[in-house]
């Protein structure tokens, strides 16, 4: 039996349908509030579980009959009142799932972040090997991804069968909450705003077939980069803009100019009883040039990612083609 946590969310529910296209029987973990996306609803290969994974003997419940686990589910927030949430659900949850699957002596793929990998410093694309160093601005975010990726390594120190993956931004089309989603919608009201930083992005499918095939496979105490190109931000608001026929973005958000805008933000935040718009560490990110090396896992597994274009292109085709 294999269990997917965090099965409603954008990427566990995109590993659970390839998983039940293959004929495989699951369990799936998801919150109480949590919606099951339509397509998911009706197959009889997928037992919907309500369990917290902060909630050890909860999961406890459920392992002796597991083989395997895709350890999908995350808080991700920028906002320092999820802090306390975010690192219970990261750090925690993942404790819990390292810890009963050295127990029960269960495989396990684990869904960390490029927000866990240190940064270059001869300034070339990052690598696995590059080590990860706290510094004062280090986001709550990238704090508790790395500190919950460290659960699983201490996993396979202990002798825990374990792989690691760390995806850049994941966009692309899949059922369940998509974050990436905004980038798209903010194009849609026609912003004109870019911030001078890169990205990484990757598509979701080409994630949840890396993952399976990386469970399927004997690799075991290893981390892998999955990053299907690297762009600025300009240039990804641009191809955004072009396929969704809204104006081109011309005007840079200079650092300065983001540090006025987030504090801007907060301040209208008090007025108007809403959540920021943006965030001090969101504002800080956007201006970082970020570049990502994907070698290890196409060498690894021989595979060619799907390229950008296509991702957005299948992006705007199924949510925006009626609205442009």
């Amino acid at each position: 039996m294999i269990l997917v946590t965090g099965g409603t969310g954008f990427l566990g529910s995109t590993v659970l349908k390839h998983l039940i296209d293959g004929g495989e029987s699951i369990i799936a973990l998801k919150r109480a509030t949590s919606i099951i996306p339509d397509h998911l609803k009706s197959s009889s290969l997928i037992q919907w579980v309500d369990a917290d994974i902060t909630d050890y003997f909860a999961l406890e419940d459920i392992f002796p009959t597991i083989q395997q686990v895709y350890h999908c589910a995350a808080k991700i927030s920028n906002h320092k009142e999820d802090a306390q949430e975010m690192f219970q659900t990261n750090i925690e949850g993942t404790k819990h799932i390292v810890n009963l699957s050295l127990l029960y002596q269960v495989r396990l793929v684990h869904v960390s972040s490029i927000a866990a990998l240190g940064t270059n410093k001869l300034g070339l694309p990052v690598k696995e090997t590059d080590k990860w160093e706290y510094n004062r601005k280090t986001s709550n975010y990238t704090q508790a991804k790395y500190d919950s990726e460290m659960e699983v390594w201490r996993g396979i120190v202990e002798g825990l069968n374990a792989v690691i993956v760390n995806p850049s931004i994941i966009m692309g089309v899949g059922p369940g909450e998509n974050g990436s989603r905004s980038i798209f919608e903010v194009v849609k009201k026609g912003n004109k705003i870019y911030p001078l930083g890169s990205v990484g992005v990757v598509d979701v499918d080409d994630v949840a077939q890396i993952m399976i095939k990386l469970m399927n496979s004997n690799i075991s105490g290893e981390r892998f980069i999955l990053n299907s190109e690297n762009i600025s931000n300009q240039a990804l608001l641009t191809k955004i803009s072009d396929y969704m026929q809204k104006p081109r973005p011309s005007i840079a958000a200079s650092r300065m100019l983001l540090s006025m805008a987030w504090r801007l933000s907060k301040l209208a935040s008090y007025i108007n009883g809403k959540r920021p718009t943006l965030t001090k560490d969101a504002a800080r990110a956007a201006n970082k040039k970020l570049e990502y090396d994907n070698s290890k896992i196409t060498k690894t597994l021989g595979i060619t990612f799907k390229p950008l274009d296509t991702t957005l292109k299948e992006v705007i085709d199924t949510y925006y083609s009626k609205t442009i």
